[in-house]
């Protein structure tokens, strides 16, 4: 989309709040930080009338005067997603309304990008459209930790549901096999992390409250079922959002989730055998936009449906909601 001519363009309702350097990158996201902003200071974008600045808040039904704009690109074949790509994009959907778009991310598959990381699921959003169209991500899953993922379809949606996380008023139900059996059997986990170097990789480790780089991070565990002493079925709902919080967590608790090639140790090395990561977001449960609640499940990945088989595990022994006997104990 481009223009040699002046237009008058309207704030759609799902933009009220956004910034207007935003605004512009949705609509034409050729244009770099250094194009916006010459044209900001020249004082050939108005906002009702007025002078506007990058991060002017923009209002539900403003009027902006676009002025000419530079050509964008000639989109190149490879940034292009196949009818191939863009069916299995709309495979992975658990649910779709005009705000709200939620994904079953398989194990394997990023969220974003990387040098390294040509697929992956910003990507394939363009299944959706560019610009204003393009989904937005509210949050993120390890590369191979399967199950919910949850995007928002206009900037006041995406907005909406990222506040609810921030505020902690999204919950999220995650299902893990992990070595041993934990004692206690449920509980809470507050246990600062921070990022490692460790040999070649950076991990996630347990960290003292007042080191410079550590987080808080509170995770809440209950035991749904158990295959003898050897392997536990755990629900885990992380209170925080740290980069592989569950995972630490478990291996600092003594108990790492199986199939875990960073964190597992010589406990679940023998049992992890044949088994890709046991970690699945099956859940989640938080206020809708506009209206209501809004309640996600995602099926066992194969990677998940593997490691129930090999223990004995059964859907049907959990219950629809494990944390409600912890929530119950506490009153």
């Amino acid at each position: 989309m481009s223009t040699k001519e002046v237009r008058t363009l309207y704030v759609d309702a799902g933009e009220d709040g956004v910034r207007l350097d935003r605004w512009f990158k949705r609509r034409w996201p050729h244009l770099n930080h250094i194009q916006l902003n010459k044209l900001f200071r020249s004082g050939q974008v108005r906002v009702d009338g007025s002078r506007a600045k990058a991060d002017t808040k923009l209002a539900a039904g403003s009027q902006i005067r676009v002025p000419p704009l530079p050509d964008a690109p000639d989109p190149s074949d490879k940034n292009k997603l196949s009818a191939r790509d863009v069916a299995y994009a709309k495979s992975l959907v658990l649910y779709e309304d005009e705000e709200v778009l939620a994904l079953n991310k398989p194990a394997g598959l990023a969220v974003q990008g990387g040098t390294k990381t040509t697929k992956h699921i910003d990507k394939l959003l363009s299944a959706w459209g560019e610009g204003v169209d393009r989904p937005r991500l509210v949050h993120r899953l390890d590369r191979d930790t399967s199950g919910v993922l949850l995007l928002g379809k206009t900037p006041s949606a995406a907005a909406r549901l990222s506040g609810a996380f921030a505020k902690r008023k999204a919950q999220k139900t995650y299902w893990a096999i992990v070595a041993g059996n934990p004692h206690p059997t449920e509980g809470v986990m507050e246990l600062h992390l921070a990022k490692r170097g460790v040999g070649d990789r950076e991990l996630v480790v347990p960290a003292q409250p007042k080191d410079p780089d550590a987080q808080p991070a509170e995770t809440e565990f209950v035991t749904i079922s158990r295959a003898g002493p050897r392997v536990t079925w755990m629900a885990l709902r992380p209170h925080t959002g740290r980069t592989h919080q569950l995972r630490a967590h478990m291996k600092a608790m003594g108990h790492p989730i199986l199939g875990d090639p960073k964190y597992g140790d010589e406990k679940s090395a023998p049992l992890s055998e044949g088994l890709k990561l046991q970690l699945h977001a099956r859940s989640i449960l938080l206020p809708h936009p506009s209206a209501g609640m809004l309640h996600i499940e995602a099926p066992l990945s194969p990677e998940m449906k593997e490691g129930f088989r090999k223990f004995g595990f059964s859907e049907d022994e959990a219950e629809a909601e494990p944390f409600a006997r912890r929530q119950t104990k506490r009153r």
